[in-house]
């Protein structure tokens, strides 16, 4: 029992011999292994043996490729050569087209290419045209366009000067001084030198004309004649058109002349390649709105009202003070009306946040002022509008009356972008109006046609005298 169990004594079981072979006794095992690493050798070479035909299969597979690379190269090569040779033969074909004439020249006509219109005339009248350096200006209330014959449209600045009033010194002109309104020290006053589209400062008019005309004008230009076209409203009287002219005169101009901003703005929208046809032109600028009835041979009715972008931005701030007892500035006041301004009352309702100063306490205030309010501030101005277009109509005579009803009215200025002034019109008149593309760039436009004709156009001040 204790022999199934395991537990017999260990000096009982037989002992083992545990001492190391030697090397010598090794020998038979040794070599029963070499003999049998011989065999495997043996059969790795037999295997081998089999295996050689593959090898070969594989190796002709790579010739097959490799063959088949180099015709495909070959073809990709020739395809270039002729892709190369097509585009030669089409870049011929183009030339030998180009220097194909498609009709015999005579001698007179190689004479009229040859000339150019700098080339007509006597070398002194030549020499004269050559010296001349061309500008148009829209001098208006809000901003001063200036446009250069040959360039295009050189500057484009808001007519502002801010200067100090003790020493009399100009600190800053144009969208520097406009940013500077309502937020100058004692002492540093902002002012618009052009007041209604006419010169209410004269040495500041003259002052701000000669920086911009000669920010424009190279310095090698200056030693030229300089004549300039400016726009000015319809209404103006001989007084004030002498003080823009004297002030141009200052500036170094030879030549200057005179044209009433309707007439430009119709000439910016194209009405001047139109015959015989009447138009009507409605210029709402930042000073005065200009109506006028046009034909082929010029200005036929028209009036100039004192009632601008200037008069609406007046407008919004009385009426936010006395409904929201709210006191702001122009400037807020421009940004409410560019933002929510509206004087159609069909118009989509926006409300926009007006920050200010409270009437009352004198502390900071937010309200919210919407689209429906500005038109009820804006409708005084609105309907002086409608009454200046009916009482035009009224002196037109009949039949460009008719023309004007097929052909509309024209809305030119930047007044005019406000919203719903179209459809105003077009409800009280009961004539179409519409609004130009870029309203408030037709009258320089114009101005640039004008520029043209610089030549055939007489001096403005030998028409006074």
């Amino acid at each position: 029992m204790l022999i199934l169990f395991g537990l017999t004594n260990k000096s009982t079981q037989p002992k083992q011999n545990k001492k190391k072979r030697s090397r010598r006794s090794k020998g038979p095992a040794l070599y029963n292994e070499q003999q049998n690493l011989g065999a495997a050798k043996v059969e790795n070479s037999k295997a081998s043996t089999t295996r050689k035909p593959l090898r070969r299969t594989k190796r002709k597979s790579t010739k097959l490729s490799n063959g088949v690379a180099k015709q495909a190269n070959h073809l990709a090569s020739n395809m270039r050569e002729t892709m190369i040779k097509v585009t030669k033969m089409r870049r011929a074909e183009r030339r030998s087209r180009e220097t194909v004439a498609i009709a015999k020249t005579t001698p007179a006509m190689t004479l009229k290419r040859l000339v150019r219109p700098e080339q007509v005339g006597d070398f002194m009248s030549r020499l004269n045209r050559s010296l001349n350096f061309d500008l148009g200006i829209d001098l208006g209330t809000a901003n001063i366009l200036i446009f250069a014959k040959g360039k295009g449209l050189v500057l484009d600045e808001p007519a502002y000067i801010a200067r100090d009033d003790k020493t009399g010194d100009i600190l800053a002109l144009g969208e520097a001084a406009r940013s500077m309104v309502g937020r100058t020290p004692k002492g540093i006053s902002v002012i618009r030198p052009v007041q209604a589209g006419v010169i209410a400062d004269y040495d500041m008019t003259e002052f701000m004309l000669k920086y911009f005309i000669r920010s424009v004008v190279p310095a090698a230009s200056r030693l030229m004649k300089t004549r300039i076209i400016v726009c000015v409203p319809s209404g103006i009287t001989p007084v004030e058109k002498r003080a823009i002219l004297e002030a141009l005169l200052r500036t170094g101009a030879k030549k200057t002349v005179l044209i009433e901003e309707p007439l430009a703005a119709a000439m910016g929208t194209g009405l001047n390649d139109a015959k015989h046809v009447g138009a009507m032109v409605v210029d709402v600028g930042g000073g005065t709105t200009d109506i006028a009835v046009l034909c082929d041979t010029g200005v036929v009715v028209s009036e100039s009202l004192r009632i601008g972008g200037d008069s609406f931005n007046e407008s919004i701030i009385r009426y936010i003070r006395r409904k929201k007892r709210l006191v702001i500035g122009p400037l807020t006041a421009e940004k409410i009306k560019i933002s929510v301004g509206t004087v159609d009352r069909r118009a989509k309702e926006r409300t926009i946040e007006v920050r200010g100063r409270d009437a009352s306490s004198g502390l900071p205030k937010m309200v919210a002022v919407n689209s429906l309010e500005i038109q009820r501030a804006l409708e005084a101005q609105v309907m002086n509008v409608l009454e200046g277009v009916k009482s035009i109509l009224e002196k037109t005579p009949p039949e460009l009356v008719a023309a004007i009803n097929d052909h509309g009215i024209i809305l030119t200025g930047g007044g005019a972008l406000i919203d719903g002034l179209d459809r105003v019109i077009t409800r009280s008149i009961g004539i179409a109006a519409y609004l130009v593309e870029s309203p408030r760039y037709a009258v320089i436009k114009g101005v640039a046609k004008a520029l043209d004709e610089m030549s055939q156009l007489r001096d403005t001040l030998d028409e006074l005298q």
